[in-house]
This record gives C-alpha cells, sequence and structure tokens, in this order.
C-alpha cells in the first residue's frame, strides 16, 4: 500500500476524534440523539480547523446503518465509504473549481429528484461555498429554502461573510474556532508516540507555534521535519525545515535592546541575514515573544500559556522585569507596523537595523502621567527652604524641627519665577505676633503662604508677576501688559491675599496689583473704569492659554516657550 501522509492518516472519524471544536461537536451530538436534524448547515473557520471533517463524521452519524447516531460504528459499508469519499448518496463538491450556475444544476438541483440509493440521507457537501457565483447561489436557495425530506446540505467556508443572508438564514451556522498550540502540540505528540518519533516538546510547541492554529497545517509540517530528520525531531530541525527563527536568537535581541546594545544588535542582525533567515519574520517572532512578556506582566499565573521550554520561560521572565507595560505596548506597535513595511523597503537590513535601535530609544520614554505625578500637580516638586526673620527668636519649617535664630535674610528679587523662587510651602513660617517685619521677611512669608494654601494659584498667577513691591502697609504685585487676564485673576483672590498678610505681619496690610505700562516694568496705576466701551474687548489668547492647568504642567515639565496662540 503506498504511504499515507499524516493528515490524512490521522483525520477524525468520529466526534470525538475532532481536536478543538466542542462546542460544535456536542451541539451535533445532541441534535443527532434528539433526533432534531436540520436540512442546511453552514460550517465556517480557518483553515485546517476542522470543517469539511466535521461535515463527513456527521454524514456518518446519519447514514450509519444503526443510526441515526452520534457514535458511527465505523465498519459498516456506509461508513467505510463516506470515509474513502465514494459513497453515491454522499456528493463532495468544490465549488472554488464548479462555481457556474450548470454545475449547481446538474448535480445538486438535479440529485435532488431521486432518493437515495442505499443511505439514509442524500448528503450534499460543498467546500468553499463562498465562491459559488450569484447565479449559482440563486439556483441553490430555492433547494436550501423547500428540500425533500432526504437532503442535507452542509457548506463549509472560510469566508463567512461571503455567504448570502438569504442562505445563512435558512442554515444553521456553525464557528469553527482556531485550535490553540497547546491542543495541536498535544496532538503531535501522540501521533509522534504512535509512530515511534522521538522530539523535544519545544520542538512540537515550535511547529504547533508554525501552524497558527491549523491542525491539517501542523501534521503537515511535522511529515516534512521528519523527512528531514528521521526518527528524531530536534528544536534545529524544525526551524531548519520549516525556516523559523530559533528562539535564542530572539532572546539574544531582545537583551541586547535592554543592555541598550548597539554593536551586538548589528552582530545578531548579520547573524540572521546570513542564516537565511526571513527579517520579516523575525519581526512577527519578536512581537509574539512581547506579547507573551504582556502576558506575564499582566497576568504572571499565565506563564504556562506561553509555549517554552522551562529555561526560555525562565529566561524570558528575567527580560520580563526590565520593561514596563508601556514599554511592552510600543515595541508590539513597532515591530507589528515593521513587519508590515519591511516588505517594501530597499534595504531589509539596514531597516531592521534602525528598528532595534529605536527600540531601545523607546525604552528611555517616560509617560506624562508619571512624571506629572513626579511634579505634585500642577507645579515640579521643589526642595523647602526654611525662610528666618531677624526679629523672630524661633520658627517653625515644614518638618516641624526647631531652627536657630538665623541673621540671613532670604534675597530680595524684584521678579518671581515659576521654578527659580522655591519657598517653604508653610503658613507658620512667620509668626503672626512679627509686627515690623522687613519687607523682604513679609514678602518671602506671604508666598510662602500663597504656595501652601493655594499651589496652583501661585504657580499660574503670583509667579507669572513681573516684581513684588514692599512699601509701608502696600505689597504690590506687577504683571506685564499681556498679562490683563492674571491680573483680573489676581484681583478675584485680593480679600484672601490680604487676610494672609494681615495674619503673618499683625497689622493691616493692602494687597494689590498693577499693570507695567512696558514689558520695561514701569507700572500703570490701576484702570479706571470706562463709561462706555467702544466694542467688545480683545481677547488676550496667549494669556488663556497660559491660564490652562495643562498648558502650566507642560511647561513645567518641557523648556519650552509660548510665542504665539492662534485661534482654531
Amino acid at each position: 500500500m503506498s504511504y499515507q501522509v499524516l493528515a490524512r492518516k490521522y483525520r477524525p472519524q468520529r466526534f470525538d476524534d475532532v481536536v478543538g471544536q466542542e462546542v460544535v461537536t456536542r451541539t451535533l451530538r445532541n441534535a443527532i440523539a434528539s433526533k432534531r436534524i436540520a436540512h442546511a448547515f453552514v460550517f465556517a473557520g480557518s483553515r485546517g480547523c476542522g470543517k469539511t471533517t466535521t461535515a463527513r463524521i456527521l454524514a456518518r452519524a446519519l447514514n450509519c446503518e444503526k443510526g441515526p447516531t452520534p457514535d458511527p460504528c465505523g465498519v459498516c459499508d456506509a461508513c467505510v465509504e463516506i470515509a474513502q469519499g465514494r459513497d453515491l448518496d454522499v456528493l463532495e463538491i468544490d465549488a472554488a473549481s464548479h462555481t457556474g450556475v450548470d454545475n449547481i444544476r446538474e448535480v445538486v438541483i438535479a440529485g435532488l429528484a431521486f432518493p437515495p440509493a442505499r443511505d439514509r440521507y442524500k448528503v450534499f457537501i460543498i467546500d468553499e461555498v463562498h465562491q459559488l457565483s450569484s447565479a449559482s447561489f440563486n439556483a441553490l436557495l430555492k433547494s436550501i429554502e423547500e428540500p425533500p425530506p432526504h437532503a442535507v446540505f452542509m457548506m463549509a467556508t472560510t469566508e463567512l461573510h461571503k455567504i448570502p443572508d438569504t442562505i445563512l438564514s435558512r442554515s444553521q451556522v456553525f464557528e469553527f474556532r482556531t485550535i490553540s498550540p497547546k491542543d495541536i502540540t498535544n496532538q503531535l505528540k501522540r501521533i509522534a508516540e504512535i509512530e515511534h518519533i522521538e522530539g523535544s516538546d519545544t520542538a512540537f510547541a515550535l511547529i504547533a507555534r508554525a501552524a497558527e492554529g491549523s491542525m491539517r497545517d501542523a501534521q503537515s509540517a511535522l511529515d516534512q521535519v521528519i523527512a528531514f530528520a528521521g526518527k528524531t525531531v530536534g528544536v534545529d530541525d524544525v526551524s531548519t525545515v520549516l525556516g523559523l527563527v530559533g528562539r535564542d536568537l530572539l532572546m539574544d535581541v531582545i537583551d541586547a535592546v535592554v543592555a541598550e546594545d548597539g554593536p551586538r544588535a548589528f552582530a545578531l542582525t548579520e547573524r540572521a541575514v546570513e542564516s537565511g533567515t526571513d527579517l520579516r519574520l523575525v519581526c512577527r517572532e519578536l512581537s509574539q515573544v512581547v506579547r507573551d512578556m504582556m502576558v506575564m506582566t499582566v497576568d504572571p499565573s499565565r506563564v504556562g500559556d506561553a509555549e517554552l521550554a522551562p529555561e526560555e520561560r525562565e529566561r524570558l521572565a528575567v527580560l520580563t522585569r526590565e520593561f514596563s507595560k508601556e514599554d511592552l505596548m510600543r515595541a508590539f506597535d513597532l515591530l507589528s507596523t515593521a513587519e508590515q513595511e519591511i516588505r517594501n523597503v530597499s534595504h531589509p537590513r539596514y531597516y531592521f537595523e534602525m528598528i532595534l535601535l529605536r527600540w531601545m530609544h523607546l525604552r528611555k520614554l517616560v509617560p506624562l502621567s508619571e512624571l506629572l505625578e513626579q511634579m505634585g500637580g500642577a507645579g515640579i516638586k521643589s526642595v523647602p527652604r526654611t525662610v528666618s526673620a531677624p526679629t523672630s527668636d524661633k520658627i517653625a519649617p515644614t518638618s516641624g524641627k526647631v531652627v536657630p535664630t538665623s541673621s540671613k535674610v532670604a534675597p530680595t528679587s524684584s521678579s518671581v519665577a515659576p521654578t527659580s523662587d522655591k519657598v517653604a510651602p508653610t503658613s507658620s513660617a512667620i509668626a503672626p505676633s512679627n509686627k515690623g517685619a522687613p519687607a523682604s521677611s513679609l514678602k518671602d512669608a506671604l508666598l510662602a503662604e500663597i504656595r501652601s494654601g493655594k499651589g496652583f494659584f501661585y504657580n499660574t498667577v503670583v509667579a507669572q508677576a513681573q516684581k513684588i513691591d514692599v512699601a509701608d502697609d502696600r505689597v504690590t504685585f506687577t504683571f506685564l501688559p499681556a498679562h490683563k487676564a492674571l491680573r483680573e485673576q489676581f484681583d478675584q483672590s485680593r480679600a484672601w491675599l490680604e487676610a494672609a498678610a494681615e495674619r503673618l505681619s499683625g497689622r493691616k496690610i493692602v494687597v494689590s496689583a498693577v499693570q507695567a505700562a512696558t514689558d520695561n516694568g514701569e507700572p500703570l496705576s490701576p484702570e479706571p473704569k470706562a463709561a462706555a466701551p467702544a466694542g467688545p474687548p480683545k481677547r488676550d489668547l496667549k494669556a488663556e492659554a497660559l491660564e490652562s492647568t495643562g498648558v502650566q504642567a507642560l511647561l513645567d515639565v518641557f523648556p519650552a516657550e509660548i510665542r504665539d496662540v492662534e485661534e482654531m
């Protein structure tokens, strides 16, 4: 007898033999047992997942001498002939080569007029049914809608969306899942045991991963590897025959990215090219490894889902700890895009090397949310500084420790910047009984009080003042001509500011804001109220932008300057 390939030799003959489609097989078994047999079925799914095989098993279950039965005997004439594809009452039609309406009329419509020659049902198995023409579907529709009691239609397709809704609405639709790598690996190990083939679990897992959910592809690949390697199948044999990327190369590439070792990345690329490996396949396999790393990060209990040898799984776990979730998501996007684009570039090797260098750079990026958390909200966290006044015996800083009286006084700067004027956020920097405190101490204490009680107001308004003057019982904040909106916002908080100044100095303090006539800082007196405005006031878009919380946060993080604002 001639050699029979593994995909045909180990084709399932019973519902229990179908791997990975328990929902479909259980439903069909129950339907047969309860005699609720439909007249039309549509089996949809990817290649090699068991659609046509299930249709043949269903035909045997309906026509077995002991049937209809969920468990056909497999030895009667009907079971044997259906399995061999030579039963006169079970007609298999390849729609890819019989697309015309004449074929449907000759095989299906004409065949319906005659009862089965021997079997209980006349079964029509139409493979790749989505390739039928529109006229063929129209001719088939009437037969499916009102078939004779002895006819059953079974249609298999890999593209369910191409079948007209009129056909689907008159059929029971079963969607087949892709078979998991674990189930494929176990089936390959069973076949290897029967065939007396020795091989490692990693080798079988590599074949299963390359099959991408198709049992038939996996069995065909195993057949090919056995022809190359003989009775012993190893990982290197699988990689060589199927053109796969070795896991050690993938791990070495990721290790080079972690170490930011550019020369090593170039050497590994050269190694892949010299071995004849398709760099597009390397990108695909790397994205698969990144996916496994993400699974380990999100749910460590699913470490076993990655079909790896124990030593590979341990190494992958070590590498996973070097990446954040954001790193892995960016890497997956980068590699997935590279897999699509690398086919169109003139120098795939150069492109792949740049991809690895870009991956190294992406790991240096810090999420903006993390930066904002480090900033403590709207402003950058600064090192607290204790403010001392010469007239006070003891000053309570933020930490609560007693600081000896210092004769040093904070410098009386005429301008305040968001990051340069770092004042300790404490409301008790100056005791209320400190009457007659120097102007510089009052200014610093008031700034500290504002920053402690109204941090956002301090960063967005007070820190934008060009200068602050303290004279007698008055504190004057001067803003640039363009900061009219900031000055108005300052005026809204004057009552709170004056109360704070009085609490700190022990006397009545007037807090006011003026606008400079020019950018040099010459102040104007508060603007008198206009009798009747000539028209709507002109909006200061730049000032409005500076008042935005998000804009202030970005300006605190990045060394940027807003030069102009345009309304869209």
